[in-house]
This record gives structure tokens, C-alpha cells and sequence, in this order.
């Protein structure tokens, strides 16, 4: 553990950077991946749903082990930064291969697709583990650690803003259609190993240790599972997570069959997560102040509100109202993204007492994988929604017009399910604040 000192601005910068590639990372898949696959490359929506899934499926086996590998590494050499680096070097890579699909079948671009998604996963898996363990690491004062916690928040956001407003708008560039993402996946690609590599070089400084002695998987989660209170804020963020992701894979429809303009994807984008970058110190202040798990809860509970008021605004057609709730839900985004991910090392930190071990890479190879499982599982929802709807896959050259259906399913997939999901997340999150203040001496707020 380092000193307890303020941290720099330098080293605030030098963590929170990987945070931009990981935001291109979670979003442009969930974004765009779907709707590349169904309507460029002309597979169907139900086997679409399953290439977006069983990658995320293996990661969610994945995380924890990578996990329990990290906190072995820092045992042995005092850094999580092997692991850090085989990420940072070979997911460019592969993000870049899923969006440059040889030949014209159908099927060949199935499995094309599927299998770099596959390997890019796990890429990823090898960074965001030891990446998102290391605030737990990054000081001893726990207000430095909600601080670095920020930083990383906001460099999220543009990670996202990059995903959402940039690639759909290097697709447009290009024509659309396969030269439209191909050309997308490589500007992406560059941006995405930039960030990461970065990410790399500036938090070599952070000494990690997680226990006396290195432990196996098994021992790890058994030690673990006795941290009752993080698996309850672990099903909340779970939820919210899928609930996000549902509406992820959602946009590009929405704005090409609801407000007749694909190209709103990156307008609705932008006001989406330019609020939310502006929102995190309001959100971080407001937690200080009132408590991170009450302003948490009003934040899901906002979002869950303005999404369900989307459902008539989408229907109407009316795009002025639909990116003023957008910005809405980017402020409200900032906050279920901030506080959750600042409660969880202070249960970690919390934890350490009972155990002897402060397993930030087990506990986060387990929060991982069971994000990894809800995001993977929002695309596939999606899909299943779009499939029940009597949706009708098209490549891009042939676009079909799609029954009231499918219309129906699309926008109750967009708006009411999210925020049924959101709504569900509340009360879980609320018995982590009653069981936090039994288990934890002091509580995390």
C-alpha cells in the first residue's frame, strides 16, 4: 500500500487513461456489434444474440480466474502489470479483426465474428481485472481512493463518448456498410491500444500485495464468499448493468426505425455521456455530503423514471425530447457508474480485517465476471426481444421494412424492460447498506 499522501494529478491521469480504452472496449461491441451483424452482414437475430453471448459467457468463467492470477502475481512481484500488458497488446488487435470480416457469406462472417469476439474478450479480460483491482491499492486513505475512483469515471465517460459518438460516425463516413466498420474498427483499434498501453506505463508505480501467501482459485473465492454485503451490492450492480446494456444494443434500432435516421446513433450518444462526464464531481461532491449509497439509489431510481418516459416520446417520433431525456439519463448514468464502483473497493478494504487478505483481484474477477455475464446477456435479451417481435434481418444493401411488431418489441426492449431491471436493483442495493453497517467496522457509506 502506498503512503497516505495525496495523489498527484499525474498519477491520477496515469491510472484513470485505461479507462478510456475499456469504455470503447464495452461499448462499441454492445452498441454497434448487433446491429453490424443483422443488418450489414445479414445474420439472422437469433444467431446474432448467441455469437454476442458465448464469448461473454466464457469470460464470465474467465474473470474470476484471471482474478485469482493477478492477486498471485502481486504476490510473488509486488505489481499486477504482466497481465495488464498482455491485454493492453493484443486486444487492439482483435477488436480490429471483428470488424474486418473476409469474403461475403453470411455464415463465414458468423463465425469470423464469433471467434475474434471471442479472443477479444478475453483480451480484455487479462486488463480490466488487475486494472479495476488496483484502486483498492492506490492509497490508504479511502477519500484518495474515491478520488482516483473519479478520475477513472470521467475518463470512462469519454471512453464511451469516443464509442458512441465517434464509431458510428467513421462508419458514415466511409459509406457505411462493410468499409463503413472496417474503417471504424481500425481508427478505433489505434485509440483503444493508445489508452490502454498508456495505462500500462503510468501505474508501474502502484505496489500491490494481496495477502501473506499466494492462494489458488478455490481458495480465493472460498475466502471470499464470507464478504456477504459485496455479493448483495454485486446482484444490484448486476441488474443495472444489464439493464444498460439492454438499452446499448437498442440504440442504433431506435434511431433507424423509430426517428428514421441511423445517424442520430452518435447525436443521441453524445448527449447521452457528455452530462455524464460533467456530472461525476456533482455526484461525487453529493456522496460526501449525503451518503454514497442514498444518492446511489436516487440516481438508478432517476433513470429508471426517464427511461419508462421514453417509451411515449420514441413512439411520437419526437428526437428534441428524446435527447433531453438522453442527457437526463447520461446524469443519472455518472452516478450508478461512480458510486458503485466506489463502494467496491471499500468493501474490499472492509473485508481484509476478517479475512488477513485484501483480495482485490479475486473480488474483482468475480464482480467482472458477473458484469461480463449481464452485458454479454443484454445484446442476446435484445435480440430475443427483436426475435419474438418477428424481426427481419436484412444486409445492408437490401434494407426490409419491419412489421408493427417487431416496431413494438423494439421499443418496449428499449425502454420498459431496462427500467423494470433498474427498478428491481433498488431494493438489493438498499439491505447492502443494513448488512454493510453489521458486518463492516466503520460501515462504507
Amino acid at each position: 500500500m502506498t503512503e497516505a499522501e495525496p495523489l498527484g494529478r499525474g498519477r491520477l491521469l496515469g491510472y484513470a487513461i485505461g479507462s478510456v480504452g475499456t469504455g470503447i472496449f464495452s461499448a462499441v461491441p454492445g452498441l454497434l456489434l448487433l446491429y453490424y451483424l443483422t443488418d450489414v452482414l445479414g445474420v439472422s437475430a437469433a444467431v446474432a444474440g448467441v455469437l454476442l453471448v458465448l464469448p461473454k459467457a466464457w469470460d464470465v468463467l474467465l474473470n474470476p480466474v484471471v482474478g485469482a492470477a493477478s492477486d498471485r502475481e502481486a504476490v510473488r512481484t509486488g505489481r499486477r502489470t504482466r497481465l495488464l500488458l498482455v491485454g493492453a497488446v493484443t486486444l487492439p488487435l482483435l477488436f480490429t479483426a471483428m470488424f474486418v470480416v473476409p469474403g461475403s457469406s453470411p455464415v463465414l462472417a458468423a463465425c469470423w465474428v464469433g471467434v475474434a469476439f471471442l479472443l477479444a474478450a478475453s483480451a480484455f479480460a487479462c486488463f480490466q481485472v488487475p486494472y479495476v483491482a488496483l484502486p483498492a491499492e492506490i492509497s490508504s486513505l479511502a477519500e484518495q481512493r474515491a478520488r482516483a475512483m473519479a478520475w477513472r469515471i470521467v475518463a470512462l465517460t469519454a471512453g464511451i463518448l469516443v464509442a458512441g459518438g465517434i464509431a458510428p460516425v467513421l462508419v458514415e463516413a466511409a459509406g457505411g456498410g462493410r468499409a463503413g466498420y472496417a474503417l471504424m474498427g481500425t481508427v478505433v483499434g489505434l485509440m483503444l491500444g493508445g489508452a490502454l498501453v498508456a495505462a500500462v506505463l503510468g501505474t508501474r508505480w502502484i505496489p500491490s500485495s494481496a495477502g501473506p501467501r499466494p492462494l489458488g482459485l478455490a481458495a480465493a473465492l472460498r475466502t471470499a464468499r464470507g464478504n456477504r454485503p459485496f455479493f448483495v451490492l454485486l446482484t444490484s450492480a448486476v441488474l443495472q448493468t444489464l439493464a444498460v446494456a439492454v438499452m446499448l444494443t437498442g440504440a442504433p434500432y431506435a434511431a433507424t426505425y423509430l426517428l428514421g435516421d441511423y445517424g442520430l446513433t452518435s447525436l443521441v450518444f453524445v448527449c447521452l455521456v457528455g452530462p455524464s462526464a460533467l456530472a461525476v464531481p456533482m455526484w461525487h461532491r453529493l456522496a460526501r455530503r449525503y451518503g454514497t449509497v442514498p444518492c446511489y439509489a436516487v440516481s438508478v431510481a432517476v433513470f429508471a423514471v426517464a427511461t419508462i418516459a421514453l417509451y411515449p416520446v420514441l413512439n411520437a417520433g419526437a428526437t428534441g425530447l428524446v435527447l433531453a431525456l438522453s442527457a437526463i439519463l447520461g446524469v443519472c448514468y455518472a452516478g450508478m457508474q461512480l458510486l458503485s464502483f466506489q463502494l467496491l473497493p471499500e468493501s474490499v478494504h472492509a473485508d481484509s480485517g476478517r479475512t488477513g487478505h485484501a483480495q482485490s483481484g479475486a473480488f474483482t474477477g468475480v464482480w467482472m465476471a458477473a458484469e461480463t455475464g449481464a452485458l454479454a446477456l443484454g445484446p442476446g435479451v435484445f435480440a430475443a426481444v427483436l426475435a419474438l417481435g418477428s424481426y427481419q434481418a436484412a444486409d445492408f444493401e437490401h434494407p426490409v421494412v419491419q412489421p408493427d411488431s417487431a416496431l413494438t418489441a423494439l421499443t418496449t426492449g428499449f425502454t420498459l424492460l431496462p427500467a423494470a431491471l433498474l427498478l428491481v436493483s433498488i431494493p438489493p442495493l438498499l439491505a447492502y447498506r443494513r448488512m454493510a453497517a453489521r458486518q463492516y467496522a466503520p460501515a462504507p457509506a
